[in-house]
């Protein structure tokens, strides 16, 4: 739960990474040696051209699959030594210590100790939206000398959501109610969370959004009993990598095999890092959750 609470192919070779240099404005202001501490700030480095500035990523780094630094830091119990010392040390750059560190979440009140240190922390937090992505991945692109770059991508972005959203079919009179499994313990998430709200985007009705209270922040864990008794039209699965589920799995659960979604063949297997991350791949997930409610919507079993 900790990866989604602090918040997988066309779309995924949209966001190969552009070559480094391309747009980079060589003043020396632009940072030569970057430590990323957040997962989807790496993959946001990468798309938009400044991989070979990132020296140090977090031990939950795994996007893109190649050409990430070996030096490893975990974001979760982040040292000042650790991050200090991360940068090779040449003519071009005298000092160990990087020129930017990025951070998701302030594990260690670090982001105070490296500025302590005189080390620039950038903190991204995880998306409130879509506006939040593209805000951060343009920021990126501001601090590293990749503006044109970071544009190009949160371009392609938004044709590319536009599209998925555009894609869904007239259904007036269906109501498409939804389960989005966080693990198989039935954690999930509600509206007031960036997930929830892409699914809302797309006509989906949350089946936790009447489960939770205030005291869940957004991500209420539901028993079996409810999950069945709301029997979802769709299901999507985000813990397919780390809890092995899937369809299969699902479908053997006590009680589940009456759930609507899964009598009808609409459980849909996410990649849990991409479902989990707010970077480049947004747009990736926007289009699997567009796909499912496209098919779920057509599929006269459904409505029934």
């Amino acid at each position: 739960m900790k990866k989604f609470v602090l918040a997988a192919s066309v779309l995924a070779s949209a966001f190969t990474p552009i070559v480094a240099g391309a747009s980079v404005s060589r003043a020396a202001s632009v940072p030569g040696c970057i430590v990323s501490l957040s997962p989807t700030a790496t993959e946001s480095l990468y798309a938009i051209g400044a991989g070979s500035q990132v020296k140090a990523v977090d031990l939950d780094a795994n996007f893109p699959t190649t050409g990430l630094p070996r030096t490893r830091i975990d974001a979760f119990n982040p040292s000042v030594e650790a991050v200090a010392s991360v940068c090779p040390v040449s003519k071009s750059h005298p000092s160990s210590k990087p020129d930017l560190v990025i951070i998701s979440y302030d594990a260690n009140s670090i982001k105070q100790q490296l500025t302590a240190a005189g080390i620039r922390v950038i903190e991204q937090d995880a998306a409130q939206n879509l506006s939040d992505v593209y805000a951060q991945i343009n920021q990126l692109g501001t601090l590293t000398g990749h503006v044109a770059n970071a544009a190009h991508v949160v371009m392609m972005m938004k044709n590319q959501i536009a599209g998925a959203i555009k894609s869904i079919p007239a259904h007036a009179g269906k109501v498409l109610t939804g389960y989005f499994e966080l693990d198989q313990t039935y954690y999930s998430l509600t509206g007031d969370t960036f997930i929830g709200a892409l699914m809302a985007s797309l006509g989906i009705v949350n089946i936790a959004n009447a489960a939770a209270s205030p005291t869940d922040y957004g991500y209420p864990q539901m028993n079996s009993e409810y999950i069945v008794s709301s029997s979802p039209k769709v299901i999507f699965l985000a813990d397919t990598l780390c809890c092995h589920q899937s369809a299969t799995t699902v479908a053997g659960r006590p009680g589940w095999s009456t759930i609507s979604a899964v009598k009808n063949h609409h459980v849909i297997a996410l990649n849990d890092d991409v479902a989990s991350r707010w970077g480049p791949r947004v747009s990736l997930l926007v289009g699997q959750l567009a796909t499912a409610v496209r098919f779920a919507y057509v599929d006269k079993k459904v409505w029934k």
